[in-house]
């Protein structure tokens, strides 16, 4: 099972995770934190997360540039500062197996990036995101990541009457490939990861799903250099569910990665918590598996306290759940492809399709002139039912 379930501790959220929320004040009191964001605190905090992961018995742990480090007056400070806590980080993962299953650069918080930072209409903050990367990209390599993400949290727009969508688009795709670049020239030979979401903190931002950042891919010749890291929470911001998003992935050969969350769905926006819905882990397995597994990427916990939980032991209490609902997930599904009933059910309804001519058609062999004469000599067609409520209960059961 833990081949199957590459478990990560995401840093952002659990050890800078506040509270906070835009009707109110911070609402955790961390028993190590002083209260500052010095490197000195981000030290202790790097050494909390070590003894975290390491009592939680996970290998994996998930980095932005600026959550582990804080941002300085300049960036050779800024650098500074990050290179300082990566030693530390280095040191800590010494003498264990505990590696980052990716890092990134946060491209989002700083005003800089208020218009976007890869589709920003200054070529000042599009230049500071791009050293930005070089240097995240440079340090997760160093520490033996495995995969390196981009969330574009703000490459989008609020209006289109003030955007020129294509020269922002054309930008990102620029900075992508530069991106790809890189990584080859550095000899980093991690997976490039991008994270679809529709909107938050855009109206409208450029990776809205699966199939509009498949598209974005495809159009500017990047869809072999990237896979998705796709995010339950985002799936349903978007209108889907996860488990669509992960088709929508797989079957196009992107799927590398996933955020292990939920949202609620009497709240509207990505709200971040800890997936525990054993029906919809069962789901997520079935396209793990379907995909071979996710190596080299993994599932992080890109979840968050609710702000009401303010105990230390919360943050064990909430990552235990979201790894023992997947772990059942993984169990559930495995018993429901080596029962094999539901895998006949699909098979039975597209069995017309095994016919010759299904085969001419699925072969691209079989045009409408062809087409017609069946039509003709076959008359109405007979249409099977879809047996949706015996699928439903052969789910079901597995559970």
């Amino acid at each position: 099972m833990k081949d199957w379930l590459r478990f990560s501790v995401a840093f952002w959220h659990t050890f800078r995770g506040t509270g906070a929320d835009p009707f109110g004040a911070p609402t955790k009191a961390w028993p190590w934190e002083d209260g500052t964001n010095s490197v000195a605190m981000a030290k202790t905090r790097m050494r909390a997360h070590f003894e975290f992961i390491t009592k939680l018995g996970v290998e994996r742990w998930c980095f932005h540039d600026r959550d582990i480090a804080p941002d300085g007056k300049t960036l050779a400070e800024s650098n500074a500062n990050l290179d300082e806590i990566i030693e530390l980080a280095a040191e800590l993962q010494k003498g264990t197996k505990i590696l980052p299953l990716w890092g990134t650069a946060q491209l989002f918080m700083h005003p800089r990036y208020m218009h976007g930072a890869a589709t920003s209409s200054e070529l000042g903050a599009y230049v500071y995101a791009a050293a930005q990367v070089k240097k995240a990209m440079e340090v997760t390599h160093y520490l033996g990541g495995e995969n390196f993400v981009f969330w574009g949290g703000r490459e989008g727009y609020q209006t289109l009457l003030n955007t020129d969508m294509k020269r922002e688009l054309d930008h990102l795709a620029r900075f992508l490939q530069a991106a790809v670049d890189w990584k080859k020239k550095i000899g980093f030979n991690g997976t490039l990861l991008i994270e679809p979401k529709p909107q938050e903190p855009t109206k409208h931002q450029y990776d809205w799903d699966a199939a509009t950042t498949l598209s974005f891919l495809q159009k500017y010749g990047l869809s072999g250099e990237f896979k998705l890291n796709i995010e339950c929470n985002h799936a349903t911001l978007s209108g889907h569910s996860c488990h669509h998003e992960l088709e929508t992935a797989r079957i196009n050969g992107l799927l590398g990665n996933i955020d292990a969350n939920t949202g609620d769905p009497q709240i509207g926006w990505d709200t971040d918590q800890f997936l525990t819905d054993i029906g919809e882990a069962t789901l997520i397995m079935l396209s793990v598996i379907r995909n071979e597994g996710l190596a080299p990427g993994g599932f992080n916990f890109d979840a968050k306290l609710r702000r009401e939980s303010t105990d230390v032991t919360d943050m064990f209490i909430a990552h235990i759940s979201g790894m023992d609902t997947l772990a059942r997930g993984l169990r559930n599904a495995a018993k429901l492809i080596e029962d094999g009933t539901l895998d006949e059910l699909i098979r039975k309804r597209y069995e017309s399709f095994d016919s010759e001519i299904g085969s001419q058609i699925e072969k691209g062999k079989a045009d409408f002139a062809t087409l017609e004469k069946k039509a003709m000599e076959w008359g109405e067609p007979s249409v099977a039912s879809g047996k949706q409520e015996l699928a439903e209960m052969i789910f079901q059961s597995a559970l």
